[in-house]
């Protein structure tokens, strides 16, 4: 079972060191995969544990916070560890980025840990990388001090997919525009987002299409408008019309909103938690002039749902 630790002074250190990697690892995409099966393959060559250190918020969330530029999440940090746990990783380190680690020096994020603190033995990183105040440590700096302290320095394999470095941002870009098949291709898996079930404003039901509202965590999702989405209950999957904004039609809210109209499905889930899966975008967001237009937008946007999934099988 995967152990996850935010203080690094309660870490059991291995007594024969361990093999780490670094990053924010935002939406675990095939890239981030094939470092994670570099690191898990070089923890068994030498015989210790694999750690990953996941920085915690991310540096342009701390950084931006308040400023409303922050980059969008392909996932929240709670989805992030039941992949990395599904992934096989034994430790996680997730290094909370704030005021006072922002201004831990180069010098000391190595020795005090890096070295001190996780025993480390060998360091799988991009030659990219750069750490400590005013990012003033690189990949030269991490080799030196490698040979000072005894750890291994190896640079990640990079990962392309048709000619394409796979990246977050490049994620992030395709479910913008809305091409999920590459979207998936890059992730190894549909995007998804994961929540409970909460109470909502019975709006949908007034309307006849019910919906659950599950809060996704984050509020800065790369996504906005209407989708056809497999929803998983109790491992169960569904077909469902999914909408993702602000519901300008009917009020103004200052958050996120995600409803999902499962198609043929009257059950209670309140209170449950849902993993929905993303297959194609309906439509944008919009706002139409009254309840009624919107009521048979809805309508068509069901129909267009049910369309889709007649091709396939979930």
């Amino acid at each position: 079972m995967m152990i996850v630790f935010d203080d690094i002074a309660n870490f059991p250190k291995p007594p024969h060191g361990c093999v780490a990697t670094i990053g924010k690892f935002d939406g675990l995409h095939l890239g981030h995969q094939s470092i994670l099966d570099q690191l898990k393959s070089q923890a068994t060559r030498v015989n210790v544990p694999s750690i990953v250190i996941v920085i915690e918020p991310h540096p342009e969330e701390f950084f931006k916070k308040g400023s409303g530029h922050r980059p969008a999440r392909l996932n929240t940090i709670e989805e992030k560890l039941e992949l990395l746990e599904y992934f096989g990783v034994d430790f996680v380190y997730r290094f909370n980025f704030d005021d006072t680690t922002s201004q831990i020096s180069a010098e000391s994020y190595i020795k005090d840990i890096l070295v001190d603190g996780l025993g480390l033995k060998a360091l799988i990183i991009g030659d990219d990388f750069r750490f400590g105040k005013n990012r003033a440590g690189d990949y030269t700096l991490l080799q030196e001090r490698g040979v000072q302290y005894d750890y291994e320095v190896l640079t990640t394999i990079a990962y392309e997919q048709n000619g394409h470095r796979i990246s977050s941002t490049l994620v992030r870009e395709k479910l913008l525009c809305g091409n999920f098949d590459l979207a998936t291709q890059m992730l190894g898996r549909p995007y998804s987002i994961s929540g409970m079930v909460k109470k909502g404003r019975q709006l949908g039901a007034g309307l006849g299409f019910p919906t659950c509202n599950v809060e996704p965590g984050s509020n800065r999702i790369p996504l906005r408008g209407v989708y056809a989405c497999e929803v998983r209950v109790d491992a169960r999957n569904f077909k469902a019309a999914v909408n993702i904004g602000y519901r300008p039609t009917v009020e103004e809210e200052s958050l996120v909103l995600l409803e999902a109209h499962i198609l043929d499905f009257n059950e209670n889930v309140y209170g449950e938690k849902l993993e929905i899966m993303f297959r194609k975008k309906i439509r944008d967001e919009l706002k139409f002039d009254g309840i009624d237009a919107l009521k048979s937008q809805i309508e068509s946007d069901v129909e267009r749902v049910r369309t889709y999934f007649d091709a396939y099988s979930i």
